[in-house]
């Protein structure tokens, strides 16, 4: 192997040595709810005709003993201002809401709710909402 195509060779294998170790994720990466949120669930927030315009994603801490909710824009919702909003309640309970004309997502907003189910809200736009009643109960 000529002396060129070893250089060539080190320079790739260093390269991409370097874009590994850089691409991991720290070990105290926080998520969008803070540190200690686990996501447990994610609902497809759209139009009655089907067309997908957001998600609404649940994550929980077992620390806390507390839920979070988010309602995300997709596609050309995602990065666009444009009305969002997220609830979040303990089921038949007073909501805790989130909602403007945001860029990319609505909350967090956040509920506890031990030994009860919850109940959660999304809306994108005018056109495309989700309702989910009585989920992760306990």
């Amino acid at each position: 192997m000529s002396m060129r195509r070893r250089i060539a060779v080190a320079a790739t294998v260093a390269l991409a040595s370097s874009w590994a170790v850089g691409a991991a994720a720290p070990a105290y990466a926080t998520g969008p709810c803070g540190s200690g949120y686990t996501r447990i669930d994610v609902y497809d927030i759209s139009t009655k005709s089907g067309v997908k315009k957001g998600s609404l994603e649940l994550y929980y801490s077992s620390a806390s003993g507390k839920n979070c909710a988010l309602a995300y824009g997709v596609g050309s919702t995602y990065g666009t201002t444009t009305y969002k909003s997220v609830s979040i309640a303990r089921s038949g309970d007073y909501w805790t809401p989130d909602f403007g004309d945001f860029k990319y997502y609505a909350g967090p907003v956040y509920v506890s709710a031990a030994n009860t189910c919850i109940d959660l809200e999304g809306q994108i736009g005018s056109d495309a909402d989700r309702v989910v009643n009585g989920v992760h109960c306990g």
